[in-house]
């Protein structure tokens, strides 16, 4: 597993600390975006902490109680689909990166972005990194607790729409649960603003 760089040092000019934001559920058919913000201790490491996508679920779930116990100070906000419809992804991405960092108990002195898209937050200094999941231990605890925090809500929702899979895939685009789409329509969390269907076949192809 790749090992991580340590967090980028705290703003100590300040004597503030340096919040890691990530989000989750991005590319998905159906539910919220979700994103957190994670300030951890100064030193803080741990032998497993890696962009969560290359986690298994039982390891991402360990860690979660991990950072949440350790971590100097976290949060975590979504932006639910119809929102998503009316201001796009990308937009709704980083309002719940914004909402996640409002919810910071601790304000931070600057602010760590996985990606290379963002809006300013306050007046705090921000900076983004691609691929910055797999290189700062800050955004990826955030995309740790973005991705488990979603998937929480996906199981839950799987509950009241069985027929979509969600506890399988989450609301991502495979083909079943496009085929579901396709045979009991959408369901009021799915977003109205993506593709739900497969692009048809073109005839000869």
């Amino acid at each position: 597993m790749t090992s991580l760089h340590k967090p980028l040092p705290p703003c100590h000019i300040a004597g503030r600390l340096e919040a890691g934001c990530d989000e989750a559920g991005r590319g998905c058919l159906a539910g919220p975006v979700y994103a957190a913000a994670v300030i951890l201790p100064d030193g803080f490491s741990h032998p497993y902490l890696n962009d969560s996508k290359q986690l298994t679920e039982r390891r991402r779930m360990e860690l979660r109680d991990v950072i949440m116990r350790d971590a100097v100070a976290w949060a975590i906000a979504s932006v639910d689909a119809a929102e998503i419809d009316k201001i796009n992804i990308l937009n709704a991405s980083i309002e719940a990166m914004h909402r996640a960092l409002d919810a910071l108990q601790i304000r931070p002195g600057a602010v760590i972005v996985d990606g290379n898209r963002f809006k300013p937050y306050r007046d705090l200094p921000c900076t983004t990194f691609v691929k910055g999941d797999g290189r700062f231990a800050n955004i990826a605890a955030a995309s740790v607790l973005a991705k488990t925090g979603r998937d929480l809500f996906m199981a839950e929702a799987a509950k009241e729409y069985p027929v979509y899979g969600w506890d399988v895939n989450k609301g991502y685009p495979t083909a079943a649960h496009r085929r579901a789409i396709e045979e009991f329509g959408p369901s009021p969390l799915h977003r109205m603003s993506f593709r739900l269907l497969a692009q048809p076949s073109l005839p000869g192809l």
